[in-house]
């Protein structure tokens, strides 16, 4: 499990100063970021190293409660296998100890032709190691 942190800045909020929805959905993916980054493999890593990217094709949110302007808003992160050519994301974000939405994203494993198609191939057994996905 990893967890990382932002504070919710005026520009992520509605006029009332509640986190406009479609937010949730970006600091998930930037969640995801943080997590490979701490593992030493950011997108450009993965492509590189493994010839391959890991595109969303289905995501999930589920709010419990809000979260406001200046709220510090604390994000984990779960990675497990999802079939053999996909992995699922699962997320659980809080505010101050109180869980305020749950969320997940089921991503692809497509390898990069030379010609950059794309095509669809088992996930890599390393690539989910280094995440810890047994």
């Amino acid at each position: 499990m990893f967890t990382t942190r932002v504070t919710i800045a005026w520009g992520d909020c509605d006029e009332a100063g509640i986190v406009f929805y479609p937010n949730y959905f970006y600091w998930f993916d930037y969640a995801f970021q943080q997590l490979l980054r701490g593992r030493g493999l950011g997108l450009r890593e993965i492509r590189q190293r493994f010839g391959a990217v890991a595109p969303i094709v289905q995501a999930h949110a589920d709010f419990t409660a809000p979260a406001r302007y200046d709220d510090p808003l604390d994000i984990t992160v779960a990675v497990q296998a999802a079939g053999e050519r996909r992995f699922r994301v699962d997320y659980g974000l809080g505010v101050n100890g109180k869980a305020i939405a749950t969320g997940h994203e089921v991503r692809a494993w497509a390898l990069v032709n030379a010609d950059g198609s794309l095509k669809g191939a088992p996930v890599d057994p390393e690539f989910l190691a280094s995440l810890d996905v047994t």
